[in-house]
């Protein structure tokens, strides 16, 4: 039976009805540029300035003049990378980040590295995903200007103690950014109250539209842009804004904290459910990240013997389609960094899933990939040697 299941809405997310509808007039009606002084431009000016309002609302920043709309997440994440590095240059050249964010952030450190003299430093993980704070205080250094950590992961959902980094990047006066472009949809954030000065975030992973990304940034930073052309976003961020995708990223961010609490608490059924459904009914299977500080609708799924290419393969040509780690790293055969980093070997990391849940997944849905799941797994450890090797020590 072929069924039309989607659980990797940590990769992308479908546009919901609402944010469509939103978005439709400013393509064919309202389709003045923002920058232009005529009443079309200045309905299009303000109809930017109201998604503004919502966003520094949703993420507890005081001032909505501090959101920026980037192209993406990704060019959020390189613009608060580098925008704070070459501006802050002069009173040093050290930024602290982890070894499993996504590589938005890791590539830019790296050029950082390689090209501009700077030093990074990439702090480890314990076993669970989530960073040691003792190992974060002894990283820093007279000449660190940036803490980088993600909000939580978009492999393996584990979420960092935010609050904690925050208070330590006060202590020490460096500026603190996260990308949260996973967490937006599920976790309350209050940017002021953590202690973050920058914050990445991307309305796909909300039921928005691709390319649309935005960057908070408090007034009290000090960056550079990183794109330069006319004036747009007060001289920081130069390009015609995406007002059709803007207002749609707005409706998106609006419906998404109107009904965060109760989706929150649905998808941790569905979660708890079909992690229990997988490991009763799989053996040799293990759930990576941490059991309690991790997001509601990941799940990341280690089945030894097998590979995860097959496992997408069959599981696809059933209708569920699933994902063996970041979408952003599909296609190639490097195991996970993510989970190397979490002490996961590469044979095992070879053999990991994702499912992410998502508003349109249903009970049913879970049901149905309990019942599948252990076939495929089962179908394709009768390929293995080292699979018999085991039931034979087992039995």
């Amino acid at each position: 039976m072929k069924y039309d299941i989607y659980v990797d809405n940590a990769a992308t997310t479908k546009m919901s009805d609402e944010v469509l509808s939103t978005m439709l007039p400013f393509f064919t009606e309202n389709y003045g540029n923002a920058a232009s002084t005529h009443k079309m431009g200045s309905f299009t000016r303000k109809s930017i300035d109201n998604v503004r309002n919502i966003i520094s609302e949703a993420i507890g920043a005081s001032n909505p003049n501090e959101i920026y709309f980037t192209g993406t997440g990704t060019e959020a994440d390189n613009w608060a990378i580098k925008g704070i590095a070459f501006a802050n240059k002069n009173k040093g050249n050290h930024i602290i980040t982890t070894s499993i964010e996504h590589h938005a952030i890791l590539h830019p450190c790296e050029d950082l590295e390689k090209n501009y003299g700077f030093e990074i430093t990439y702090l480890k993980v314990k076993e669970n995903g989530i960073i040691d704070i003792e190992n974060l205080k002894n990283a820093i250094k007279p000449t660190t200007i940036l803490i980088s950590v993600m909000f939580c992961n978009n492999e393996t959902g584990a979420i960092q103690p935010i609050n904690e980094i925050g208070a330590i990047a006060k202590q020490n006066n460096v500026y603190f950014h996260t990308d949260a472009v996973q967490a937006l949809a599920y976790i309350p954030i209050n940017v002021e109250s953590m202690g973050i000065d920058l914050l990445s975030l991307s309305a796909h992973k909300l039921y928005g539209p691709k390319g649309i990304g935005a960057l908070y940034v408090s007034n009290n930073v000090k960056i550079i842009p990183i794109l330069h052309g006319g004036g747009q976003e007060r001289h920081r961020r130069a390009g015609t804004q995406n007002v059709p995708a803007i207002v749609g990223f707005g409706e998106a961010v609006r419906l998404a904290k109107e009904t965060q609490l109760n989706e929150v608490e649905r998808l941790k059924k569905l979660t708890k459910k079909l992690i229990k459904g997988i490991t009763e009914n799989i053996p040799a299977t293990k759930i990576n990240g941490d059991e309690t500080n991790r997001m509601p609708h990941i799940v990341n799924i280690t089945f030894s013997f097998i590979e995860s290419e097959g496992l997408l393969m069959f599981l696809d040509n059933r209708g569920i389609t699933a994902s063996g780690g970041s979408a952003c790293s599909s296609g190639s055969f490097e195991p996970s960094h993510v989970l190397t980093a979490m002490g996961v070997s590469t044979h095992e990391s070879h053999g990991s899933l994702r499912i992410s849940l998502g508003r349109y997944n249903t009970e049913e849905d879970v049901d149905i990939i309990i019942k599948e799941l252990p076939t495929v797994v089962s179908q394709l450890r009768k390929l293995s040697p080292a699979y018999k090797k085991y039931l034979n020590e087992n039995s």
